[in-house]
């Protein structure tokens, strides 16, 4: 009778989040299969990563998947029309920056990192669904800024390209703020002033607009 093989000694949905919260810390380039292995249920063999997972790279893709699935959901609001523009921007601000100083996992953001996760061109293919990733979230700031116009929030005059590059990269640089320690009382007092450039742009300049939770 043939042999089945030597059973898996590992959960592999704790080995997936396990490899996620390495490629998080350190990015795809810098994150060896060495350090795959020896974290991964604690220790498993090459035989046994390579059955279980394929590849570096496919461990990796795994990875992104659940990342996008499930931490990257914070800037969804951005579409969500049943909430007012400005509500919608400042609530994906907002979670975005509790995700990124959360307990429990690494500092900052995937999505945002992963512009240098694999920063050789021949890697690009690697962290595309991060790249589509940010293209999403900056097409829905700008479309609640187009949205913001159309409803007469905000003065038609408003360049909606310029202005949501500004607050795109204000949302990339919480990633380096929580790596560098910034904590999220700070972060959530600048959000409170980005919006303000917003509200520079609003038509209606006498509107108090209260904190989003």
């Amino acid at each position: 009778m043939a042999q089945m093989g030597r059973p898996r000694t590992f959960d592999r949905d704790a080995a997936i989040e396990q490899a996620l919260h390495l490629f998080w810390e350190q990015g795809y380039e810098s994150t060896s299969l060495s350090q795959l292995k020896a974290t991964i249920g604690g220790g498993i063999s090459a035989p046994s990563f390579y059955a279980a997972f394929g590849s570096k790279q496919a461990l990796y893709h795994e990875c992104t998947a659940r990342y996008l699935a499930t931490y990257a959901q914070v800037t969804e609001c951005l579409w969500d029309t049943a909430l007012a523009p400005r509500e919608a921007l400042a609530l994906a601000l907002r979670r975005s920056a509790r995700m990124q100083c959360e307990r429990g996992h690494p500092k900052g953001c995937m999505v945002g990192l992963g512009v240098m996760s694999a920063p050789s061109p021949e890697l690009a293919a690697v962290t595309a669904p991060l790249t589509r990733s940010r293209a999403r979230t900056r097409a829905g700031i700008k479309a609640c800024i187009e949205r913001a116009i159309t409803d007469g929030e905000l003065k038609s005059g408003t360049d909606p390209r310029a202005l949501s590059t500004v607050f795109d990269s204000f949302l990339i640089g919480l990633s380096t703020l929580a790596r560098d320690g910034v904590g999220l009382r700070a972060m959530e007092a600048s959000i409170s002033q980005v919006m303000g450039i917003w509200d520079m742009h609003s038509t209606r300049q006498d509107l108090e607009q209260p904190p989003t939770t």
